[in-house]
């Protein structure tokens, strides 16, 4: 009789074609089998010039989708937008490989571009129970679909493209439960912030967590999406949930979904992508939902946030081994002790990103910007996820909704998530933001980023200040 297994350890096994030699359970070394990739212009040029250079061809180019989505302008109107040289090479170079290698390329003006994590999900290229590996950290995103996705580095996307494999390292496991509902204006990205903050930056590293409970299974597909995107900044490897009704749903809404007969089928086979009653993992966390906040981060780790109605910490009531970290990042971050986080200026809001861009994200925001208007002095932007996204908005009238309250509706991509493109902060602005990480620099040199949910950050905008969204929705309309 087999021992009962994680629902990671299941898909890895799978998909494991010989071991490479280490011990068996966590840390073996093994050959591993990849379903598919997604490959971007920023990522993939060198795996395409040492392919090249070798004279390999790929092994299934079916299994790979190339977009453009990093280095793009989001101008609202195209080829408004300034674009540097080297940015346009490298659009250039993706769409050149993609002719050259047999790769579908979603270029900027293709109706289905957009951002990596966001365009594969939605065509239905995602599937219960597979291996995604891409040169994105973010590929976490795709274990809302029970999906065992990670990222690699360039020399992994050439090994990948030419022999749909990777050598592969076990991980250990850890689950997360979050049992309960949550209370009004908290969000799956508070779930996930109040995740980081509990167990740091490296509370995960060498794990696959698995997250389970009341409260992950009820709900969306798209906010569980968030969770496991925002998974990897607590140093987590990989980030799964298992397959659900709701989840079998969505796919079969996406154009590229396998056949009615075929998804009825697998219907019911995914219904066993679960980890075993008994199934050990290495580390567990459990979390009350209806205590979780709304969040924000106030320095310049994902770890280092707190509840919207907290203060900024002061070094010396933290840990030793956080003094300085804090106390460098409160610098960096233009902030006192003590100062309450909702007396914090700001001069720029942003939604947008793999973590927070998609419909629900949009709807969500409207919802507080309807019949306001954004604060004198801040300057909004909004990117939708994807080219999908933004005509489904639109068909809804939401774009209105943000031009009215004085947000730029801009076109599908990265945008002001990092500095890689013509959307940055300058020094010393300040910026509410849905992305997903505020290093140093992240959004801008000098820029100062803080996280938060899109509601979070359209009740900044309007307020001109980070502010409890709560509070906004217990108002009427301005």
């Amino acid at each position: 009789m087999s021992s009962p297994k994680t629902l990671y350890d299941k898909i890895i096994d799978q998909h494991r074609i010989l071991s490479l030699g280490g011990s068996e359970g966590a840390g073996e070394r093994l050959l591993l089998y990849i379903d598919r990739t997604v490959l971007n212009e920023y990522t993939s040029p060198q795996a395409f010039s040492g392919l090249r250079a070798a004279g390999r061809k790929l092994w299934r180019p079916a299994a790979a989708l190339g977009v453009v989505d990093h280095v793009n302008s989001t101008a609202p109107v195209h080829g408004e937008g300034q674009v540097d040289e080297g940015a346009a090479r490298q659009i250039e170079y993706l769409i050149e490989n993609g002719r050259d290698f047999g790769i579908e390329i979603f270029d900027v003006l293709h109706p289905r571009q957009g951002i990596e994590h966001v365009v594969m999900p939605e065509l239905g290229l995602v599937l219960p129970g597979m291996v995604i590996a891409a040169g994105d950290s973010h590929s976490t995103t795709y274990g809302a679909f029970g999906v065992v996705g990670f990222g690699i580095g360039t020399s992994d996307i050439e090994h990948l493209l030419a022999s749909q494999t990777l050598p592969y390292r076990r991980l250990k496991t850890m689950r997360v439960t979050v049992n309960g509902a949550l209370a009004p204006g908290v969000t799956a990205k508070d779930v996930i912030m109040e995740v980081i903050r509990r167990i740091g930056a490296d509370g995960a590293v060498g794990h696959a967590v698995e997250f389970a409970g009341a409260a992950i299974d009820a709900m969306g597909v798209e906010a569980r999406m968030t969770i496991c995107n925002m998974a990897v900044e607590c140093g987590a490897r990989v980030a799964l949930m298992a397959p659900d009704d709701k989840v079998t749903d969505y796919i079969a809404a996406c154009p590229r979904a396998p056949s009615p007969e075929m998804l009825a089928r697998a219907r019911e086979s995914w219904r066993g992508l679960c980890s075993d009653a008994d199934a050990r993992f290495d580390a567990e966390l459990f979390l009350a939902a209806e205590e979780v906040p709304p969040m924000v981060s106030w320095g310049t780790s994902p770890d280092q946030a707190l509840a919207i109605t907290d203060r900024v910490p002061d070094p010396a009531d933290l840990p030793a081994d956080r003094r300085e970290d804090a106390a460098r990042a409160i610098g960096y971050m233009g902030l006192e002790s003590h100062m309450e986080l909702q007396d914090i200026a700001i001069d720029r809001a942003f939604i947008g990103s793999c973590t927070n861009a998609r419909l629900s994200d949009i709807r969500d925001a409207a919802r507080i910007l309807k019949g306001r208007k954004v604060a004198p002095g801040v300057r909004a932007m909004i990117s939708p996820g994807s080219s999908t996204v933004r005509r489904a908005a639109e068909e809804e009238g939401l774009d209105q909704v943000f031009l009215d309250a004085g947000f730029e509706w801009r076109q599908s991509g990265c945008s002001l998530c990092l500095a890689m493109n013509d959307d940055s902060l300058a020094p010393g602005e300040r910026c509410a933001s849905s992305t997903n990480r505020n290093f140093e620099g992240r959004q801008g040199v000098g820029g100062r980023t803080h996280l938060m949910s899109p509601a979070m950050v359209a009740a900044a905008a309007v307020t001109g200040k980070l502010a409890d969204v709560r509070a906004l929705t217990m108002l009427e309309p301005l």
